[in-house]
């Protein structure tokens, strides 16, 4: 008699072709994010090539003083935090208005338009967008200079004002992003008992006020988790695409650079790995406790929108 196989085995055996699917997805996190945890150790090091990560000088946490004694620390941890916010509450309310119109939508080939639309800028490259960008606001040929310049108004140069780039590079992330991640939130939506829909169409119900009453409130839960997700990235700036739109403008660096972009800098000039090595560590050690203290209070007051 053959031995009886454990849950887990079962489980694997009847489902493998679906494992099979993952199994390039779980090869790369562990590989890029597991497989990497004992590099964190040069972090505290005065990490030297030849003599390897377990031979290297132990110092510390002197490699994390290169960054917080810097003048421009708290500019660019201001910064990081201020980006990220802005492109998480607009990113999460268009996203979730896309959504929204995209359910509401009845004619099948708009809606398939519309959305193929809306997601296609995800798919182009932060340097090709960086090029649409000088496209639109370059100081002499930008067609948005030129609109102003019809009507008689005033054409700033938009890359020496360093306090006009926060929306700008909110606009564009929004631009880019909004239309993929009104999907989820549209899967979410479509998941909504649909008996709800037709009890308030019994009750004379408005589309805005069914939008309101149950639209809404139902997909708060689904809102609430992604926002508490990424509040673990929340000390993370959007390297590629404040490299490629931004680069090496020093004008624009007061409003625009960020920690990832700081240390990018410091790594080409210095050569060192420690420093670029403390300030990720600090960073992701920052989002966790974020996402835990944030879950917690979110599990107090709104038990549906926790992780856990």
């Amino acid at each position: 008699m053959k031995p009886k196989k454990s849950g887990f085995l079962r489980e694997l055996s009847r489902n493998r072709f679906s494992y099979l699917l993952a199994l390039p997805a779980v090869i790369y996190v562990f590989i890029f994010s597991y497989a990497t945890y004992p590099y964190l150790i040069i972090a505290f090091e005065r990490f030297n090539y030849q003599q390897g990560i377990f031979h290297s000088e132990w110092i510390g946490f002197k490699n994390f003083e290169f960054f917080f004694k810097s003048s421009d620390a708290w500019t660019v941890m201001a910064n990081t935090i201020k980006l990220n916010v802005l492109f998480l509450v607009f990113g999460t309310v268009f996203a979730v208005a896309l959504a929204v119109l995209f359910n509401e939508i009845r004619q099948k080939l708009f809606i398939k338009l519309a959305q193929s639309t809306m997601i296609f800028p995800s798919f182009l490259s932060w340097i090709i967008v960086s090029y649409l960008m000088y496209m639109l606001f370059a100081t002499d040929t930008g067609m948005v200079n030129r609109i102003l310049d019809y009507f008689g108004l005033s054409t700033p140069n938009w890359y020496s004002e360093a306090k006009m780039w926060p929306w700008l590079l909110t606009g564009m992330k929004i631009w880019k992003d909004a239309g993929m991640g009104s999907i989820i939130y549209l899967a979410a939506i479509t998941g909504i008992d649909q008996s709800l829909y037709e009890s308030a169409d019994i009750d004379g119900a408005t589309r805005w006020r069914k939008i309101r009453s149950i639209t809404l409130p139902l997909l708060a839960p689904t809102i609430a988790i992604l926002t508490l997700l990424n509040l673990g990235k929340i000390f993370y700036g959007d390297f590629g695409m404040l490299y490629a739109i931004i680069g090496d403008n020093g004008v624009l660096y007061p409003t625009t650079d960020v920690i990832d972009t700081y240390v990018f800098r410091a790594l080409r000039q210095i050569g060192d790995p420690s420093n670029a090595a403390a300030i990720g560590l600090f960073q992701s050690v920052v989002g966790f406790v974020l996402v835990f203290v944030f879950n917690f209070i979110t599990r107090k007051f709104y038990k549906e929108g926790a992780l856990y």
